[in-house]
């Protein structure tokens, strides 16, 4: 290394931008926490002449190939903010950490697909492989679990981790707006995307989950394990009912270590109203780690953005300048355990049930047998009768918060109800996580 520490970027978006703008609004402050000067030498982008705010680039190195711009022995550190799990991004990264260049990414899709691998190869290299900035944009989740929580057991870590799922359910419940109308809104805005499907499906906040899960537990990342259920299906109706019931509703993703192995899933979850998690609104994250000696941890902020997501990687860059090496996911690669997913009778817990029954003498009787077959007692009703508009017949709607119980059992009551005739529709059925 120079006396100074040679920075290469690799995409100039949003996060690029922004991390050149807090290198030139703080270079002192930087230089003097990193213990070096900090500079941006080369970068690539797809287009060379386009606008990247009041900085310029004329003095920086270009490079129309981001894998040239990797292998560059002009460079220290290549900064990867690309994006995708294959390509150039993976390409990319690959070939820095073979050139020995430290790496620092924010694409938690590539970390979901090949984190262990790219892990073990920038070990054999001894280079670095840091991802702040890859899960809830300015939240240091990263180094709270690989760092800040070194001397804990970990049992369970969940969170709001997507901010435009947060942003629409938030606007759902404080407007009495539907998801679409709110989609729209959101996609104006600039939260969502054209094709909104990565976020409001759940599998952005799937592939954060698969990252902190192997920091959490020590085992490989395993993103095929993760149960995932976006918020698509989530209405109005469900909102207000878990509103009058005491619940808010929150996309999580919910990480779980038991004996036989680790619990992944991504849904939309009532939560208590008046906890901390239940209380973060809008774009804002939230994760919260339960450790054996520190007791519950919560993380909350900006989980995205220009500023917050390039704050994680200056983050990143201090440590490399100050030669802060440690594992990528807390421990040495090799010593990774292999993933073991859990059974899905291991999941224990209540769940809200939304049910269009035929309004008809005894249709509520047999529900209530079929859930006492089950062995499913119920803790709270809310019951609706109304006319349905677009059919001659009278419906009742009928919700349930069930204590707890397993998921199979829930399951099995469900598809008996539906296949009994007794409901309209299919029940819509969340699970409550209890915090």
């Amino acid at each position: 290394m120079t006396n100074a520490l040679r920075l290469g970027i690799a995409g100039l978006g949003t996060v690029g931008t922004g991390v050149l703008d807090i290198l030139k609004a703080h270079a002192e402050l930087i230089a003097t926490r990193a213990g070096v000067p900090v500079k941006v030498t080369a970068v690539s982008a797809r287009s060379k002449g386009k606008t990247r705010g009041q900085h310029d680039l004329a003095g920086l190195e270009w490079f129309d190939d981001p894998v040239k711009l990797a292998k560059s022995m002009n460079i220290d550190v290549f900064i990867e903010l690309i994006g995708g799990d294959s390509g150039p991004a993976k390409e990319a990264v690959e070939a820095a950490i073979a050139s020995g260049k430290h790496v620092i990414t924010a694409n938690k899709a590539l970390l979901a697909h090949h984190g262990a691998d790219l892990a073990r190869a920038a070990e054999a290299k001894k280079v670095a492989l840091y991802f702040e900035a890859a899960v809830a944009g300015g939240i240091p989740i990263i180094k709270t679990l690989r760092e800040g929580m070194a001397g804990n057991g970990i049992k369970k870590i969940f969170g709001i981790m997507n901010g435009t799922c947060n942003y629409i359910l938030t606007k759902m419940a404080n407007e009495g707006r539907s998801f679409g109308d709110v989609l729209k809104e959101a996609q104006a805005l600039g939260y969502a995307e054209a094709d909104p499907t990565f976020d409001v499906g759940g599998f952005d906040t799937a592939h954060k989950l698969a990252v902190i899960a192997s920091l959490a537990f020590g085992t490989e990342v395993n993103l095929p394990s993760i149960h995932i259920e976006g918020i698509e299906a989530i209405t109005l109706e469900d909102i207000r009912h878990a509103e009058e019931l005491g619940y808010k509703i929150k996309l999580l993703g919910v990480a779980v270590a038991h004996d036989g192995g680790i619990e992944q899933r991504v849904h939309p979850t009532l939560i208590p109203k008046g906890t901390s998690v239940a209380d973060t609104d809008g774009v804002f994250n939230a994760v919260v780690v339960k450790g054996d000696f520190v007791g519950d941890l919560m993380l909350e902020g900006r989980g995205a953005g220009s500023h917050p997501t390039a704050s994680a990687v200056l983050s990143d860059i201090v440590d490399i300048a100050r030669g802060n090496m440690r594992p990528s996911f807390g421990v040495p690669a090799k010593d990774l355990k292999k993933f073991k997913a859990a059974s899905q009778k291991v999941h224990e817990g209540g769940f809200y049930v939304a049910l269009e029954l035929h309004d008809k003498p005894g249709a509520v009787a047999a529900i209530a047998t079929i859930l006492a077959d089950a062995k499913i007692s119920i803790e709270s009703i809310v019951q609706r009768g109304k006319k349905d508009k677009d059919e001659n017949r009278s419906t009742a709607s009928f919700i349930l918060i069930t204590h707890d119980t397993l998921e199979t059992s829930i399951h099995k009551a469900m598809q008996r109800i539906e296949k009994d005739g007794h409901v309209a529709k299919a029940p819509r059925v969340i699970r409550i996580e209890r915090l």
